[in-house]
C-alpha cells in the first residue's frame, strides 16, 4: 500500500485535557475477581459534564502555567459531585482563597484554587507520565517468533526494539498488520516499503529472516505543537496464512475482537493482550485528554482527544500497538483504542475510531 507520510483520576474521571510529560510507549494488572457487567458513569455527551468540561477548558492553561500541574480533567468528587480534576507531579494542596487568575506562567503559589467557578477542584497526584517502546503467561510467550502470528505478540521495524502486533485490519481487499507509527515507523523515519518484523528485534527478531509485513502506510507524527490525533501504521502481511487474526488460545485472552467499535466512555470496563504484561484488565478512566508525549530524541508531541485508563499495570514499555476491547457486556469485544503511551499509574490510547477512518480500514473480526 502506498501512503505517504501524511502523520485521573479518581473517581472516574470524564474528560481530560492533560498536558503530561511522556515518553513514546505504552502499564497493566490482571483483576479477575472484577465484574464484567458494563457500568458507564458519566457520558461525555450529559449537559452536565459538558458544563463542566467548558470551565476545564477555559482554565486549563492557568493550571497549567503551575509547574506542578500536568493536566487537567473533568471528574467526579468522592461522593460523586462533578468537579475538575487536576493532576500533579507531587501533592498540591487546595484553598478557597487562591484564585485562578493568580496561575499563570513564572508564578508557582503553594496551593491551587479549592474551586473553579463554584465546582470543587480534586487534585490527583499522577507523577510524570511515559510512552515508551519495549526494553528488556500461561504456556504462551509473546515474544517469542509465532507462524501464524496471533494478535499481541512481539513486532517492530528493524530500527526499534519491539511493540506489539495490535490487530489485523483490511480495506475490503489487502490485509495489514495495525499497530503504532513509533513501532512500525520508527517515528517517522522509516520508508514505505521497509520490513516489518515478528518478533521485534529487542526479541530476536532478525532482517530479513523474520520479515512478517511491508511498511504500507502511517501517519506523520508533528512534533512542532500542533495537534496529533493517531499513534499508527499499517504494514501490508507478506502471507495471509502467517497471521490469525486473533489472540492465542494459550494466552488466557479474548480469542477474535469484533468488526464492530464503539467509542469510550467513562467507567467503561476494557481489556487488552500485549508483548510485555500480556493480558490485562482495566477501565476508562478518562477521555477527551491532551498530552504532550516525549519521544525521546525525536522530539515530543502534542496529543489531542485520547483516552486515559486505569490501573497503572494496564500496560508497559512494550504494549505500545496493543488493541484494546470491551470486556463484558453486550459490547464484549468490540474495539475501543489502539495503545501507545502511559505511565506507573495510567495508559493512554488513540480512539480506534480515529486509526480506522485516517487509513480507510476495518478490523479482521467477528
Amino acid at each position: 500500500m502506498k501512503k505517504h507520510h501524511s502523520a485521573r483520576f479518581v473517581f472516574v474521571i470524564l474528560a481530560m485535557a492533560l498536558a503530561l510529560s511522556v515518553t513514546y510507549w505504552a502499564g497493566c494488572s490482571k483483576t479477575p475477581n472484577e465484574p464484567t457487567t458494563q457500568e458507564t458513569i458519566l457520558s461525555p455527551t450529559s449537559p452536565q459534564a459538558r458544563a463542566v468540561m467548558a470551565v476545564q477548558d477555559r482554565y486549563t492553561d492557568n493550571l497549567l502555567a503551575h509547574p506542578e500541574v500536568v493536566g487537567t480533567a473533568t471528574g467526579l468528587t468522592e461522593d460523586g459531585k462533578p468537579a475538575i480534576v487536576v493532576l500533579t507531579k507531587s501533592e498540591l494542596s487546595t484553598k478557597a482563597d487562591v484564585k485562578i487568575e493568580s496561575l499563570r506562567k513564572g508564578v508557582a503559589p503553594v496551593a491551587i484554587p479549592a474551586a473553579i467557578e463554584d465546582l470543587p477542584v480534586v487534585v490527583i497526584v499522577t507523577g510524570e507520565i511515559k510512552a515508551l517502546k519495549g526494553g528488556g503467561g500461561g504456556g504462551f510467550d509473546p515474544k517469542l517468533r509465532h507462524r501464524p502470528a496471533p494478535n499481541g505478540v512481539s513486532l517492530g521495524h528493524p530500527a526499534i526494539t519491539a511493540g506489539t502486533l495490535g490487530c489485523l485490519v483490511t480495506n475490503g481487499s489487502t490485509i495489514y498488520i495495525l499497530s503504532n507509527n513509533h513501532v512500525m515507523a520508527n517515528s517517522n523515519d522509516a520508508a514505505i516499503g521497509d520490513n516489518i518484523l515478528q518478533p521485534g528485534p529487542f526479541d530476536g527478531g532478525q532482517d530479513p529472516a523474520d520479515r512478517i509485513a511491508d511498511l504500507s502506510a502511517f501517519k506523520l507524527i508533528d512534533f512542532t505543537g500542533a495537534d496529533n490525533d493517531i499513534d499508527a501504521a499499517i504494514a501490508d502481511v507478506v502471507n495471509d496464512n502467517d497471521v490469525t487474526g486473533e489472540t492465542h488460545p494459550n494466552a488466557g485472552s479474548y480469542g477474535k475482537p469484533r468488526t464492530a467499535t464503539v467509542n469510550a466512555s467513562v467507567g467503561m470496563r476494557v481489556q487488552k493482550y500485549g508483548r510485555t504484561t500480556q493480558h490485562t484488565n482495566g477501565k476508562v478512566q478518562a477521555i477527551n485528554a491532551t498530552v504532550n508525549v516525549s519521544y525521546g530524541s525525536s522530539g515530543v508531541a502534542h496529543y489531542v482527544g485520547q483516552i486515559i485508563i486505569n490501573p497503572g499495570g494496564f500496560s508497559a514499555g512494550g504494549d505500545s500497538g496493543s488493541l484494546i476491547v470491551v470486556r463484558g457486556g453486550s459490547n464484549d469485544r468490540k474495539p475501543v483504542g489502539l495503545l501507545f503511551a502511559g505511565s506507573s499509574s495510567i495508559t493512554i490510547a488513540n480512539p480506534i475510531n480515529a486509526v480506522l477512518g485516517h487509513f480507510g480500514v476495518t478490523v479482521v473480526g467477528d
